[in-house]
């Protein structure tokens, strides 16, 4: 297991306005402040904390002046604690207050005894891979974003089918036509990507899931390329098009015809951490419901 870290600076975030996420946060507060922990919250967390000793970052940076981040809600909420944390390298640990939750792994029963493991050192540390976003102007402008699940291309105030290429590495590979396009990291796979149609990658793995949404044509199907990989994408004209750009459910904006959306690896990736008994296919057991059929062994067990 890895050296202790003393994790003296705490964030927490969460959606306030639910209040399983409200009740777990006071919960943490309360246990960080016995384990004699700085606790940091974002200004706009509206959450009366009594006489708990709590501040109010009201910087631009939270993760620049913190040593770890919980996430207290669904994946939406760990997305966002990616965009504080990834610029500043602090990991993030996820509590589950959520529906599905593939990123956040730690029960709310669970909280206090998996937070002072963490606290004490003892945890699994996972790497994941971002992706970059950049849209590219006609005039040369560029906007840029970064993603762990998803880069989306897809029809925007309209519902017309949209028409456009993918370019991969300068290569040519294909005129799509359909709602638009999932480009997802092996953390991705499983969110947006999997509706699609998209296989489940290992996060583990260096690849990238290229994912047709709703396409016209049946042999428009996912792949999957190289981690390391370029991709360009260019809408094609067509009559009342409407499209834009979406980084993790955050729109870059809109796409037009003399646009470009280029996406790379980011140049930095971000660090999860989880409980020592961390198993990824539990996971997937657990929210797809695997190995819950009829067929199942007799004297097999299930998490």
């Amino acid at each position: 297991m890895p050296a202790a870290a003393p994790f003296q600076t705490i964030a927490l975030v969460g959606n306030q306005h639910d209040a399983r996420v409200s009740e777990s946060m006071l919960i943490l507060a309360a246990h960080l402040h016995q384990r004699q922990r700085r606790v940091l919250l974002a200004p706009d967390v509206d959450i009366d904390f009594a006489t708990l000793s709590v501040e109010r970052y009201s910087g631009p940076a939270l993760g620049s002046v913190v040593d770890l981040i919980v996430a207290v809600g669904g994946d939406g909420t760990m997305l966002h604690a990616t965009r504080l944390a990834a610029p500043y390298n602090v990991p993030i640990l996820g509590v589950n207050r959520g529906r599905l939750g593939f990123l956040v792994d730690i029960a709310p029963a669970d909280i206090r005894e998996r937070l002072d493991d963490v606290l004490n050192g003892n945890y699994v540390r996972d790497e994941r891979a971002m992706l970059q976003a950049k849209l590219i102007r006609e005039d040369g402008t560029e906007r840029t974003c970064q993603a762990l699940n998803d880069v989306v291309l897809q029809k925007w105030q309209s519902g017309r089918m949209l028409d456009f290429e993918t370019w991969i590495d300068g290569r040519y590979v294909n005129s799509h036509g359909g709602d638009g396009l999932v480009i997802a990291t092996s953390t991705g796979s499983t969110a947006y990507a999997l509706s699609c149609g998209g296989p489940i990658l290992h996060p583990e793995l260096a690849a990238v899931v290229l994912a047709p949404i709703c396409p016209h044509t049946l042999s428009d199907r996912p792949i999957v390329v190289r981690s390391s990989a370029t991709i360009e994408v260019r809408l094609l004209e067509r009559p009342d098009v409407n499209a834009q750009i979406i980084c993790d459910g955050i729109s870059l904006g809109e796409f037009t015809v003399a646009d470009r959306l280029v996406v790379t690896p980011a140049g930095s990736n971000v660090t999860l951490l989880h409980p020592p008994d961390h198993d990824y296919y539990r996971i997937l057991r657990s929210k797809l419901r695997w190995g819950r059929g009829d067929r199942m062994m007799a004297g097999q067990t299930t998490d």
